[in-house]
């Protein structure tokens, strides 16, 4: 910034230094007039004030106008370079004057270099105040702003003329006969009166840009030309000398041309607190004026005439030719105005008619309230929307229409509004409910403007689309079936009570709900059945739980609940509480259902956990749900307090899981026999395959413990299909080494009617390795009651087919086994290892074992005992006509070495037989002995 504008801009960066640059313009100005008024204390400082003085304020002002106009940019930088150009010649023509009459001593001749200044002044500021006028949009515009103009002049030259410039050119013309001096005399009154013209013409037509400037620098040229006026009348002119007080006018007027680009820069920033502009009430009375202006020029000008008639004096004829062009200007403005007045309305009438259509079409309620709420307009869809007539609206309050619960935010959202800045937040939007003519609450959005202090609403029913959010919410969080909350809601609740007042509360439990027998309803009386169920039984949960509690459906056949603690601190009287609740809560579950005309009954297995300091919801979750998984395991229809041991559990299961997956990948499955030896004779009938794992780590896990932990049933699967090809194949190798011992393999049910094993497959494999028919038993467990009987006998008498013997393994501990007897074709009858283990020491499990027997007898079926480990039972089970046995009694899982050692002696003692009879391994076997013909049943 210039140094110039350094010096003024600060003074005006907010109210207070604006106040106090005005202060200090107004002490300057004053102390000028005070000097001019007592004579500045001589004749020669008096000169050099009026001329010198007047020379460097208006050179002040001509420069502050320069640097402003470099500073700024847009259409009104010309306005004040034109007038720092007539403040420029204003400044040389005070300076040649004082030349004149400081320097030299002499009078000012008439005319002289500085009238030729002075009559420059006028021209630039009123080409400056031109270019400062807002520009009118039409030729009509343009041809009122000139008759404005000349009305304005015409009217001040007839009052001028007939007061004092008619007088002045008498005199001018008998003083001296040259023309000079008369229109010396002449021009600077009739360029004031130009000036003033457009001063007048245009303060109601300036610009809105920086109007504090503008206004300003009008005020100072009306000051400066109010100053010329007095000095050219013929009282003052003739005693007039410099250091008067007539030049504190000029001086004054430079000063304030200086002062407005600077000190009115504030009024472009826009307030720091927003309200409603001041200029917006000044605007009425700037409009009357406007208006009045050519009536008021026509005034003055009829009274210039009047003067001339009630003075007796001879109208002049300057006088009467002005008259009359004030008046033609007059009439040809009025028909102008008329016209486009004319046009005005009938554009006002076509629009009113367009936007009365568009208020009263449409479908959104327009409403106009008044600055204190009152209803002043309202649109006829009103009937429509609200059930309401518009009319019936009217006069009433805003407020009356809102639902209580939201007139608080309703009221509070429009006070925000109104104080918000308009050029920052236009509108709003605001949704509240409105009552309805029914009496009923509708959902109501508007959008809200400001309209002269008051409110205009455009509102519009949006009840369906929160309905339909809600419903949409609704389904977000709930189970579409039973209509509890979800996995989602229960756990945002979860979390809600972990991370509430109550974080620390260790009451606070989670219960996982699974039904036991829920995939049987399912399976045996349909899937409708089955939801009916589901929903009777979130029911049943919904009206167990307390009003605080949570009851959820997670997916299934599972449901949660969450019951919120009561702040106690005794942990053994909650734990104690809250398994009741799961106790009373398993026993409403698990009564019967009614589902149509049947009965259906479902048990119910729950885990239950308790919050802990610092626990997530997903861990307390998961915690209840090992629970709930450790319940089903330990028998069902239970309830389980959850333990960390659980946990535990779960991570060793999983590290085990993943290493099978290794294991399997790497080859660390070994395959061990055991022999099955004929407890007559002590000879190897056949040899029994099991899998082995030893662990990178060196541990040996037995297929029941890897079984087990694993979990995976494609795991289990691959192990299966290992098991039986590794089998066959080291079988096959035995028996071209001279060695042809049957193998058998224990595969489930499951396995055998698996949809990923063709039924090809173990044909494929026998004919493969070369394996001769009768080579290969598949032990059968009969403990699945997932699985069909018939699918499992047609799969069982393909593979008999084949030549592959079947045998019944686990005999005497499922409850299937008198089923598989009559439907399954089974070569031989493996005993369960518990009725083995107890056969000496239990009388009751004696006789069991030799009915056992003896059926096996009766149907032609050999039989096996499994886990015979001392001579003790070898002597009982061949007492009941056992045929043949396994176990340690004889030998253990032995590997390939020892396997054939064993085969190539053929044979292990027996107790109760002195010299048994050797037996080579290649010789007959009374366990591949018989027809491959389907066992005989008996008529059931």
């Amino acid at each position: 910034m210039s140094a110039l504008g350094a010096l003024l801009a600060p003074w005006s960066t907010n109210g207070s230094t604006g106040l106090r640059s005005r202060i200090l313009l107004g002490v300057v100005c004053a102390g000028y007039s005070v000097g001019a008024a007592v004579g500045w204390g001589s004749p020669q400082v008096a000169v050099f004030m009026g001329d010198f003085g007047l020379a460097a304020a208006a050179l002040i002002a001509a420069v502050s106008c320069f640097l402003y106009a470099r500073a700024v940019r847009g259409r009104l930088r010309p306005a004040w370079l034109l007038f720092s150009l007539s403040s420029a010649m204003a400044a040389c023509g005070n300076a040649v004057w004082g030349w004149y009459e400081v320097i030299l001593g002499v009078p000012v001749p008439t005319p002289s270099l500085a009238d030729l200044f002075f009559l420059c002044f006028a021209p630039p500021a009123i080409v400056g105040l031109l270019v400062l006028a807002k520009r009118p949009v039409t030729r009509a515009g343009w041809v009122c702003l000139a008759l404005d103009a000349w009305l304005i002049g015409g009217s001040l030259l007839t009052l001028a003329w007939s007061l004092a410039l008619a007088h002045t050119t008498h005199l001018a013309g008998f003083q001296d006969a040259s023309v000079a001096p008369a229109a010396l005399s002449l021009a600077y009154p009739l360029l004031d009166i130009v000036l003033v013209s457009m001063v007048l013409a245009l303060h109601f037509r300036r610009a809105g840009v920086n109007r504090s400037a503008v206004n300003t620098a009008i005020a100072a040229l009306a000051l400066t030309v109010l100053s010329d006026a007095v000095f050219t009348s013929p009282l003052l002119r003739s005693t007039y000398h410099s250091g008067q007080l007539l030049d504190a006018g000029w001086f004054a007027g430079s000063l304030l041309l200086a002062y407005a680009p600077w000190g009115a820069r504030r009024g472009a920033r826009p307030s720091a607190r927003p309200g409603p502009p001041r200029a917006i009430a000044s605007r009425p009375i700037a409009g009357s004026l406007a208006a009045l202006t050519p009536y008021l020029a026509a005034a003055v000008c009829t009274l210039g005439i009047l003067y001339n008639v009630v003075d007796g004096r001879r109208v002049d004829r300057v006088v009467i030719f002005t008259g009359c062009t004030v008046v033609l200007a007059l009439v040809v403005r009025q028909g102008i105005m008329l016209l486009d007045n004319i046009s005005l309305t009938q554009e006002l009438a076509q629009k009113e008619n367009h936007f009365r259509s568009l208020v009263q079409g449409s479908s959104d309620v327009i409403m106009i309230a008044a600055p204190n709420g009152t209803l002043r307009y309202v649109s006829p869809a009103a009937a429509g929307v609200y059930g309401r007539e518009a009319e019936s609206l009217v006069g009433s309050e805003l407020s009356s229409i809102i639902h209580p619960e939201d007139l608080g935010r309703f009221v509070h959202e429009v006070r925000r509004f109104l104080a918000a800045p308009p050029h920052e937040e236009p509108t709003t939007r605001i949704e509240c409910r409105f009552r309805s003519g029914t009496g009923d609450w509708l959902h109501v959005e508007s959008t809200v403007n400001r309209h002269q202090g008051g409110l205009l609403l455009n509102s519009r029913d949006v009840t369906e689309r929160v309905r339909l959010q809600a419903q949409l919410q609704h389904n977000a969080e709930h189970d579409p079936l039973t209509g509890l909350p979800n996995r989602a809601l229960f756990t945002a609740r979860v979390r809600q009570a972990l991370g509430g007042r109550r974080s620390g509360d260790p009451g606070t439990a989670v219960l996982f709900i699974d039904l036991d027998g829920f995939k049987a309803v399912n399976d045996t009386i349909g899937h409708q059945a089955g939801d009916e169920l589901l929903v009777q039984a979130g029911r049943r949960l919904q009206d167990s739980v307390r009003a605080g509690d949570t009851a959820a459906r997670l997916g299934g056949d599972e449901f949660a609940a969450l019951i919120m603690g009561d702040g106690t601190r005794d942990q053994g009287a909650r734990e104690y509480q809250v398994h009741e609740i799961a106790d009373r809560l398993r026993l409403t579950l698990s009564q019967p259902y009614r589902i149509g005309p049947s009965e259906v009954r479902v048990a119910a297995s729950i885990g239950v956990a308790f919050a802990e300091p610092a626990i997530s919801p997903t861990d307390l979750m998961r915690n209840a749900d090992l629970a709930m998984y450790r319940a089903k395991a330990g028998g069902k229809d239970r309830v389980e307090l959850y333990a960390p041991q659980m946990q535990a559990d779960v991570v060793r299961r999983s590290e085990l899981a993943t290493r099978l997956r290794t294991a399997l990948r790497e080859g660390e499955f070994a395959l061990l026999h055991q022999p099955v030896v004929h407890l007559a004779s002590g000879s190897i009938a056949a040899v029994a395959a099991q899998a082995r794992w030893r662990s990178a780590q060196g541990i040996l896990f037995t297929p029941a413990e890897f079984l087990r932990v694993s979990g995976d049933d494609d795991r289990t699967a691959e192990l299966g299909r290992w098991l039986l090809e590794e089998a066959v194949a080291q079988a096959a190798d035995r028996a071209r080494a001279g060695h042809p011992v049957a193998v058998s393999v224990r595969l489930s049910a499951a396995r055998l009617l698996d949809a990923a094993s063709p039924p090809g497959s173990i044909e494929a494999l026998l004919t493969r390795h070369g394996l001769p028919s009768g080579a290969l038993m598949i032990e059968v467990a009969d403990s699945d009651p997932r699985v069909s009987f018939d699918a499992l006998e047609q799969r069982l008498v393909a593979l008999r087919r084949l030549g592959v013997r079947i045998a019944l393994d686990g005999f005497g501990s499922g409850f299937a086994a008198i089923n598989a007897l009559r439907r399954l074709p089974i070569d031989v009858l493996k005993l369960d290892r518990n009725l083995v283990e107890g056969v000496v020491e239990s009388a009751r499990l004696h006789k069991i074992t030799s009915g056992l027997l003896r059926i096996a007898c009766d149907l032609g079926l050999q039989s096996v005992a499994d886990g015979v480990d001392v001579p003790e039972q070898v002597l009982a089970l061949r007492a009941m006509g056992c045929t043949h046995g396994q176990g340690m009694a004889f030998s253990g899982p032995l590997d390939e070495y020892r396997l054939r050692r064993a085969l190539v002696r053929g044979e292990f003692p027996v107790p109760g037989i002195a010299s048994p009879r050797p037996v080579m391994a290649g010789g007959s076997i009374p366990l591949l002995t018989g027809s491959h013909a389907e066992t005989p049943v008996p008529p059931t």
